[in-house]
């Protein structure tokens, strides 16, 4: 993976390339995480970066270890959360672009350009963006910012596991695994399972009286 894309709009005349991605998606519990990362011409892929990939294909030690190397090496970073009540409430798509808006908006820099994830762009943002399918692994920045989403989420979903033992979030991080979907079983929902989510599937008129 190398900086090809944001070469190009570097060279185009922008200055400053902001980068979003989330992690959480799919899970049955827990929030959907957001991150975004700003790069300015300066940017360069040292030794210590070139592990980055899309974050599904590292590990978890590999993540963390990036973690750190990715803040000190980008110009901004932040992230930005939608808990399971929101998700409920809006749809996860849109609690997706929600938690992506709330990540660019506690950045004081202002980009020339957002690179999005996926093939939509964030509803409700008046920079100019482009949405690119399969970004986290083909654009070096939007790799950075999926590993930067699933580190946090990764941990926020450990802290639940505190909270809540029985599930195992440590484990599965709330997605629908053999074992989360035993323990669903066992003890039916906790207070950051997705009601409207199967195997639940309230109606959100339900869930929110």
């Amino acid at each position: 993976m190398d900086l090809e894309k944001e070469r190009l709009l570097f060279k185009s005349g922008h200055k400053l390339i902001a980068a979003t991605d989330e992690a959480g998606r799919g899970p049955l519990a827990g929030p959907v995480v957001s991150a975004c990362v700003i790069i300015d011409e300066n940017f360069a892929i040292t030794p210590e970066l070139e592990k980055i990939r899309d974050s599904k294909k590292l590990s978890a030690k590999q993540r963390q270890t990036l973690f750190p190397i990715i803040k000190k090496s980008v110009k901004a970073v932040e992230i930005g959360i939608c808990d399971n009540g929101i998700i409920d409430k809006i749809n996860i798509l849109q609690a997706s672009f929600l938690s992506m808006r709330r990540a660019l908006n506690k950045i004081d820099l202002k980009p020339d350009i957002i690179l999005v994830d996926g093939k939509f762009k964030i509803p409700k943002i008046d920079i100019p963006q482009e949405a690119i399918i399969s970004g986290d692994n083909t654009v070096f920045s939007i790799a950075m910012a999926s590993i930067i989403a699933k580190v946090s989420r990764d941990f926020i979903m450990e802290e639940f596991h505190k909270k809540y033992p029985l599930y195992c979030f440590d484990k599965h991080k709330g997605y629908g695994t053999k074992l989360h979907m035993e323990m669903i079983s066992l003890y039916g929902p906790c207070p950051i399972h997705r009601l409207s989510f199967a195997p639940f599937s309230v109606p959100v008129d339900k869930i929110n009286s």
